[in-house]
């Protein structure tokens, strides 16, 4: 009884926090110009147990994102019976590719050249086009994956050149701030880098998916111009590893 209790509280708060999650995230595009429908709300699955997963979908909540290729592997009966669209949002290793590839919609992760020659090599052997997005390093740190500010251009008519792989956008994560709103000079950074990048109309490049935005940042995020928001802690509870 008392197991059931619990579940049934962590059921009670998810519903809640997506009422919160959406509310905030209409009141932002709308302060940014736009419609609610243009902001995609991505559930962030990392660790979280698959029935309060299929309770989240269960509220409408159409696209999820996994971290880990073998976490996503392991729920995928689940996400497919729901119909939820896969993205793979974590560091991936080349020798993964093959592995994920046919089980996902889009790449968001792709921080190197040779990542997206990986994909493009394993793309053409399934007889398709791979949706990908760059991950930019906007802050420039150390300690983070994604191709540096420096030479980027460069990289991006480079896989422009792949014939199997598609760029949809950017991902970015910007450096921890003490005041969230601080993080918005990085998310208008990162706005600008779209659209320079997409001014420049270069062939097999489009900016239209800018995944920018996570459970603490989202709302400012969607105010510099996110369309995409990736959204796990605010959503289930902090993780149970």
């Amino acid at each position: 009884m008392t197991e059931n209790l619990s579940v049934d509280r962590v059921f009670s708060d998810i519903e809640e926090n997506y009422k919160e999650i959406t509310a905030r995230i209409a009141e932002a595009a709308i302060k940014s110009g736009r419609q609610p429908t243009d902001i995609r709300f991505m559930a962030v699955t990392k660790t979280v147990q698959p029935m309060f997963i299929d309770h989240a979908l269960s509220l409408g909540i159409g696209l999820v994102g996994e971290n880990k290729v073998q976490e996503l592997l392991g729920k995928l009966e689940m996400f497919d019976r729901c119909g939820a669209e896969k993205h793979l949002i974590g560091h991936l290793q080349t020798n993964k590719v093959a592995k994920i590839l046919p089980h996902v919609s889009m790449i968001q992760s792709v921080d190197s050249y040779k990542l997206a020659a990986a994909i493009d090599k394993a793309a053409e052997k399934l007889g398709r086009q791979a949706e990908i997005l760059l991950e930019v390093n906007i802050g420039d740190e150390e300690s983070k994956t994604g191709f540096p500010l420096d030479g980027f251009e460069e990289e991006v008519c480079k896989i422009a050149a792949l014939p199997h792989v598609k760029v949809r956008g950017l991902l970015t994560i910007p450096p921890f701030c003490e005041k969230t709103e601080d993080s918005r000079r990085f998310f208008c950074k990162a706005r600008k880098l779209s659209v320079d990048i997409r001014d420049k109309k270069i062939d097999n490049i489009d900016m239209h998916i800018l995944s920018m935005g996570m459970s603490s940042d989202y709302a400012e995020a969607i105010l510099e111009g996110s369309t995409l928001v990736r959204i796990g802690t605010a959503l289930f509870g902090s993780r149970r590893y």
